[in-house]
């Protein structure tokens, strides 16, 4: 591995192989009502007080908010799609590269990797493109991974075929959805050998977010992105908290040691 590529890695995992990300690149999607994300100053320090490892934002939100992102992690979207307000297929196109996210400062970028839609052969090229790109420049790679694309319902086997060519494509961390029950997920992070991230989806109750957790941690999970369900959330920095909590154990984060070496 480029050795850029894994001190970058490690701003993103704590001691524990584990990571907290909050996404909070629900803007560029248009996704509104926008709770606290109408507020990213406030946002990023209740993120950061609550004990998250890193964000997931757009090239927009980093630019400008810069100095409130502080000690948190940084992981830069690079592509966006179409809107709520056409009527339009969602499907997904570059707006910045990976030189782009690295001038910003990013540990990682994002991208979506579709399959199982008419977008899917150009999707994954260009996730294979921007893999390429991210590994001349030592900076790591979160693939999105979303069997049956936006609002799909896949099965396990779906979930884990999406994971895998994920990591096949040169991805050093898979984002995708969670699948139970916990025994039938363990074959997403089985097949899939770089670290998996359960992305949140919709936002729901604190109990039903950490009962996800101790499933999926227990099934291989490396840990959540979950955006809606804190940015939504009447207490951002009580549920960020809470979810370090169910990740990392009652001590939480533990930085400034090795988080995670991808095989």
């Amino acid at each position: 591995m480029n050795p850029g590529t894994e001190i970058r890695l490690n701003r993103l995992f704590g001691r524990d192989g584990k990571s907290v990300v909050v996404a909070m690149d629900h803007g560029l999607a248009g996704m509104f009502p926008l709770g606290h994300l109408a507020h990213p100053a406030s946002l990023l320090a209740a993120i950061a007080e609550g004990g998250a490892d890193a964000i997931l934002t757009t090239p927009g939100l980093a630019r400008r908010f810069a100095p409130h992102i502080g000690g948190l992690g940084l992981i830069v979207r690079l592509d966006g799609g179409a809107t709520p307000i056409g009527n339009v297929p969602r499907a997904s196109s570059l707006i910045a590269t990976p030189e782009d996210a690295l001038r910003l400062g990013a540990d990682a970028v994002a991208v979506m990797g579709f399959c199982g839609t008419e977008d899917e052969a150009r999707s994954l090229a260009t996730l294979g493109k921007v893999a390429t790109e991210c590994r001349a420049l030592g900076l790591a790679l979160m693939a999105e991974m979303l069997p049956l694309g936006f609002g799909g319902e896949p099965t396990g086997e779906e979930v884990a075929m999406a994971a895998r060519i994920g990591a096949e494509m040169g991805a050093d961390i898979v984002k995708t959805k969670y699948v139970g029950p916990q025994a039938a997920y363990r074959q997403v992070t089985e097949a899939c050998f770089a670290p998996v991230l359960v992305l949140g989806g919709s936002e729901r109750e604190l109990g039903e977010l950490t009962g996800t957790i101790d499933e999926a941690l227990g099934a291989g999970a490396a840990g959540v992105a979950y955006g809606r369900s804190v940015w939504r959330a009447a207490d951002a920095r009580g549920v960020v908290g809470a979810i370090v909590g169910a990740v990392h154990g009652p001590a939480g984060r533990r930085p400034g040691a090795a988080g995670v070496t991808p095989a």
